[in-house]
């Protein structure tokens, strides 16, 4: 008997730990109180300041300010570019309307990135520098991510935040 006990409590003195760790990190899941369509003809759009003039934005579930799941349309004009930044979480984003520049790295490339047409997306980890743009169309996509969302500009002189 005695040597069933020891392994068994060997087991759970190491996970408890583990266990607890991922209980500290839990975070509030996705709710609604009522079922809402969207339409982008109906949204109602706000400059979003922490993107390069001339983004918008709009909430559709959640809060990006707290820790959480929040769900988000942005809005971007043609020829509009994003410059290289990262994020605290991960996101993931969907073409709604339009097309939209995806690429990896510290600097704008347009050469080094794909485009993304309506109906297809990319997941982005947190932390990886990237930039997107548009071209000659306007274009609106959904933002998933996790709150509290913020954007790291690669170079600090592009952060629309410090003009």
């Amino acid at each position: 008997m005695k040597k069933i006990v020891s392994p068994i409590f060997m087991a759970l003195s190491l996970a408890l730990p583990v266990l607890s760790a991922q209980a500290a990190d839990q975070i509030e899941r996705m709710t609604a109180d009522k079922m809402q369509s969207y339409r982008a003809a109906n949204i109602k759009w706000q400059d979003e300041p922490i993107l390069p003039k001339g983004a918008k934005s709009a909430l559709i579930l959640g809060d990006p300010a707290k820790p959480g799941v929040f769900i988000a349309w942005l809005k971007f004009p043609p020829n509009y570019p994003i410059p290289a930044h990262t994020h605290p979480f991960t996101e993931v984003i969907t073409v709604l309307k339009g097309k939209l520049g995806n690429g990896m790295g510290e600097v704008l490339d347009k050469n080094r990135g794909e485009t993304l047409k309506v109906g297809e997306s990319f997941v982005l980890p947190a932390g990886h520098a990237h930039y997107v743009w548009t071209e000659g169309e306007e274009t609106i996509v959904e933002l998933i991510a996790t709150g509290p969302w913020d954007i790291s500009y690669s170079n600090p002189k592009d952060d629309p935040r410090k003009k």
